[in-house]
């Protein structure tokens, strides 16, 4: 970690620092698994882990606060993993390298993996800690949470015997989340069969890359470009104005992302080769003025592409690129209950082609149920009147504000006495394991923060280093004030 010696609080950015030298993408935590066991073995702590891989450590008391109350520090381990296209890393290998701009931790072309290893960090932190006061402590660290919250819907009842959750997953200093969005993930199928491509056809791939994307659940209200639906409305016009083939598409990749980058490759008639770069010069422009203030990196790309025999059948292509242009997108309602809150929303994640499919996955969340059904179906419908076949997954839980909770009230005094502000009570658009852990301990007394992240999900992903020490220095004195047991 470059630069990073003298970043403050030490224990926990050196905790941070080996963590970030440990390959763990979603799904692929066998590394991170065996780091967290090897750390338990050494400090002589309880160490579990379950069939799904989630970690839990048992902490005794510190002397004078047996009696309390036992908590449950909890972070996820995995990490999403993008990068930039120009970077050269291997997620299943190489470390993250990261470095000091100013006041913010940043990495070198690829997601910080600060969601939440920053999270993992601070509990490591404690547990390894002997000078820092708390009650029974346990430390639950779940794998999988970014790509299906896979381990948190895989804990089994009993595996955390906690009467407070703690959870380390938040991405804004001085705000406190009591609520969370449930959300689900949708994926449409187009059968399709190849059809061939006139020999006299100009080939060609547009791309649209540079976006800032980010989060889908935090950043959906910000007014970004989505890089699958702004492609997918320049094919639209040409597939109205030509004999247009469409050879091949790809764009964005998680679920949990708003998308970056989208390319396709296309055919038209070669008379009209010239009139396509005028249209994409003109669409540029258009959409570069409409996203002025939110996306200053957009590029368009348009090259020349060596002759492609096949192309998707047209019927299928006129009906997929149909249902991309009337597909909703962005935020579908706002909370009537708590302003400025994000209620519904829906994010066009990601389309491929395999084996002679196009593949379109969407990502819905709301806080209300009624309403991300209500969402999943506006666009079920659209795919299904193109004639797609449509899948919905399982989807999880949203948490349920308590504005009476007893964590909630010492969360907010002991930042108040800290810091001589109140902190801000939220609830959040994003998904956080809260709701599942309800579901399976619903006498457990919750609340979720950590310090100020940005750019999650994306290679412009950084931490703003003061706030490491202040959520720190709020975590202890949090610890320190847990009540007596009942």
């Amino acid at each position: 970690m470059e630069n990073q010696t003298t970043l403050q609080p030490a224990c926990v950015f050196d905790y941070f620092a080996e963590i970030c030298k440990i390959p763990r993408p979603s799904k692929k935590e066998e590394k991170i698994i065996a780091y967290l066991k090897d750390f338990g073995r050494e400090h002589g702590l309880e160490t579990r882990v379950d069939k799904a891989g989630n970690v839990l450590m048992r902490k005794p008391a510190t002397p004078g606060y047996e009696n309390r109350k036992t908590v449950v520090l909890q972070a996820h381990m995995d990490m999403v993993c993008e990068k930039n296209k120009d970077t050269r890393h291997d997620f299943e290998k190489d470390p993250i390298q990261t470095y000091v701009d100013g006041e913010w931790l940043r990495a070198k072309g690829t997601t910080l993996g600060a969601d939440n290893g920053i999270g993992v960090a601070a509990a490591l932190a404690v547990l390894a800690a002997d000078d820092v006061e708390h009650g029974p402590l346990e430390c639950l660290f779940t794998v999988d949470e970014e790509t299906g919250l896979t381990g948190a819907f895989a804990l089994e009842k009993g595996f955390m015997g906690g009467d407070i959750l703690l959870n380390l997953d938040s991405e804004d200093e001085g705000e406190l989340f009591i609520g969370c969005a449930g959300g689900v993930r949708t994926l449409a199928e187009f059968d399709f069969s190849p059809v061939p491509v006139p020999g006299d056809y100009f080939c060609f791939r547009v791309a649209v890359e540079g976006l800032t994307g980010g989060h889908s659940g935090d950043d959906i209200n910000k007014m970004r470009a989505n890089a699958n639906k702004t492609l997918c409305r320049f094919l639209y016009g040409l597939n109205k104005k030509y004999d247009f083939y469409l050879l091949d598409i790809d764009g964005g990749n998680l679920h949990n992302a708003i998308p970056r980058e989208a390319h396709a490759l296309c055919a038209v008639p070669s008379g009209h080769k010239e009139d396509v770069r005028v249209d994409w010069n003109v669409f540029a422009a258009e959409v570069e003025e409409e996203y002025a203030q939110t996306e200053k990196t957009m590029k368009f790309k348009l090259e020349s592409e060596a002759y492609h025999p096949e192309a998707v059948g047209r019927e299928v292509t006129t009906a997929f690129l149909r249902a991309m242009q009337g597909l909703f997108n962005g935020v579908f309602a706002m909370s009537q209950d708590i302003p400025g809150l994000v209620e519904t929303s829906s994010n066009l994640a990601s389309i491929k082609v395999r084996d002679h499919k196009i593949l379109v996955t969407g990502s819905q969340r709301s806080s209300i149920l009624s309403a991300r059904n209500n969402v999943v179906d506006t666009l079920r419908a659209v795919f299904e009147l193109a004639g797609a076949r449509v899948d919905v997954g399982e989807g999880y839980p949203g948490w349920k504000p308590n504005t009476q909770s007893e964590i909630l009230r010492i969360a907010v005094e002991t930042y108040k006495e800290l810091f001589g502000v109140e902190p801000k009570v939220k609830a959040i658009h994003a998904g956080l394991e809260c709701g599942l852990f309800l579901e399976k301990y619903p006498h457990m007394d919750m609340v979720s923060f950590g310090p100020t992240l940005r750019g999650v999900h994306s290679p412009d992903e950084r931490m703003l280093i003061p706030t490491v020490d202040k959520f720190w220095r709020h975590l202890l004195a949090i610890l320190k004030r847990v009540p007596v047991k009942d």
